[in-house]
């Protein structure tokens, strides 16, 4: 599975490289967040540099490190403009940090309803699709056989995803991209350092499917 993937970033990122200049960008893209987006863009590596990369798109990336849905941390990362598409995740860390993954109730459904209906994501994503934007939600990493500092947290992490997809699935405009299949099993190499963070390759596979459905037929 690691192979396979190693081959569509260096095929993709040889494909690209010369078909960019000559792409429209009219699309534009606005990214916000917590550190699933925000990790390697030092390096020029994040989830918004793959997108940029293969869709040929304006994106604007927003997201900081250590975001939260609750403390109005990823609600002010949002500005109005002409966007196209918004792409946003979060949430991990109220449930990791606001929580510490225990009797969390509480925090997710502040963050949204068990129909997914209310909560400050739903009134974040009504607030973007009032502009005209469409919304693309990104799930997180799952590890399934690494041993993680928050594999404690699976089961919130789902619901919490569980909820998301239920508001997008009422929703024409609204898309849930799931990450969960993305991580082979014993797939360290789809980690940073921290095992938590993605690496450059996962950051680039993450782009590759927001890309697939913002801009389908590039």
């Amino acid at each position: 599975m690691r192979l396979r993937h190693l081959i569509l970033l260096f095929t993709a990122l040889l494909l690209t490289a010369g078909q960019v200049g000559a792409q429209t960008r009219s699309l534009k893209i606005l990214v916000i967040g917590d550190s699933l987006f925000a990790w390697n863009r030092l390096m020029k590596g994040s989830v918004s540099d793959s997108i940029a990369l293969q869709t040929g798109a304006e994106v604007v990336d927003r997201s900081v490190v250590a975001s939260f849905v609750l403390t109005g941390g990823i609600d002010r990362q949002f500005m109005d403009g002409d966007w196209d598409w918004v792409i946003m995740n979060g949430g991990g860390n109220d449930l990791w940090f606001g929580c510490g993954c225990r009797a969390c109730e509480a925090s997710l459904s502040k963050m949204i309803s068990q129909d997914g209906r209310a909560g400050k994501i739903p009134d974040l994503i009504s607030r973007i699709l009032s502009t005209g934007a469409k919304v693309a939600y990104v799930g997180y990493l799952r590890s399934p056989e690494i041993v993680t500092p928050i594999e404690h947290c699976k089961d919130e992490g789902d619901e919490l995803e569980s909820r998301i997809r239920k508001f997008a699935d009422a929703s024409s405009t609204t898309h849930f991209i799931s990450l969960e299949d993305l991580v082979p099993p014993r797939g360290q190499g789809y980690f940073s350092f921290d095992l938590i963070h993605p690496s450059r390759m996962s950051s680039f596979l993450i782009g590759s499917r927001v890309s697939e459905l913002v801009a389908p037929e590039r």
